[in-house]
């Protein structure tokens, strides 16, 4: 479907619509979710103008005929199926990207990984609150995406891994920080050039010439390597260890409401994402409050 061309006054919603139209025919969810948060935004910063009114229009019956024609896809008609299936899509090429970072393999396809996952994150917010992990890929993503564009720009070797100052414990992030709330990423002044329509994905630099390429991987996730075992994530975390004996939670009979079934499936859900970094104890917190939710009803 043809869409009429997104006005400048619509800016802000243009890079949500980018992923929708590069996932048409990879990942029909994907430009889904893509699409509808878009329109989202749209309405909500529309000045009812002609062109904005018929590109939000245009996206509106997009939608219904999307909707209609995959019925029995419930990462399309259901919100925990459709919350599960970007978290997973957008850690994947979030990992992906990292590891070819922390790696030294270093390209244009690093930069459109970083920066596609980082969007893909902005668009969970459809379903409420990110996750603390969730918050910390994206602002990770979008500057790394921003960093490593701006190396290649000026003929620099980016620095692979987590920024660090010497002497320095934290991370410390030496370019322009990007605001999470703006969908451009600017890179030496130039907004949106990070997002360039002409960029084309090339290989990344290594001796590997069997690694494959972001293109390939959002085509086909299951060709993300696995992430090596030991290797430090970004912000690493604290071993949990758990209390020598944890009192059993006592079942009683609860009427409980679809609202606080899907919460507590979302606790799971934020629980088995937090199990891909090794966060025990993220992921024992958001058990927890899954199990306080269905047998007391309580969302602590």
């Amino acid at each position: 479907m043809a869409f009429p061309p997104c006005p400048s006054s619509l800016k802000q919603i243009q890079h949500f619509l980018k992923i929708a139209q590069e996932h048409d025919d990879r990942d029909i969810v994907v430009a889904y979710w893509s699409r509808l948060y878009a329109l989202q935004i749209g309405l909500k910063i529309s000045a009812q103008q002609s062109d904005e009114t018929s590109l939000l229009l245009a996206i509106m019956d997009w939608l219904e005929t999307v909707k209609r024609e995959n019925s029995n896809n419930e990462a399309i008609t259901n919100e925990v199926a459709a919350l599960a299936h970007l978290e997973n899509y957008a850690l994947k090429l979030f990992l992906y990207a990292d590891k070819q970072d922390r790696e030294s393999n270093f390209g244009k396809n690093v930069v459109k990984a970083f920066y596609s996952s980082g969007v893909i994150y902005d668009i969970l917010q459809t379903f409420g609150e990110l996750s603390e992990e969730a918050l910390g890929n994206r602002k990770y993503a979008k500057w790394k995406a921003a960093y490593i564009h701006n190396c290649l720009k000026n003929g620099e070797t980016p620095i692979p891994g987590p920024m660090r100052e010497e002497g320095d414990d934290e991370e410390t992030n030496t370019t322009t920080p990007i605001d999470d709330n703006s969908p451009d990423i600017t890179a030496n002044g130039d907004p949106n050039e990070a997002d360039d329509p002409n960029l084309e994905l090339i290989e990344p630099r290594s001796a590997d010439s069997a690694l494959p390429t972001a293109e390939e991987i959002l085509k086909n996730p299951n060709k993300l390597p696995s992430p090596p075992v030991e290797e430090e994530k970004p912000g690493g975390f604290e071993p949990f260890v758990p209390p020598e004996h944890v009192p059993s939670a006592q079942v009683v009979d609860l009427q409980i409401t679809p609202e606080q079934m899907i919460k507590a499936q979302k606790y799971c859900k934020y629980a088995g994402s937090a199990l891909n970094y090794d966060d025990v104890k993220t992921a024992i917190e958001n058990l927890q409050k899954a199990l306080t939710l269905l047998t007391t009803g309580q969302d602590v």
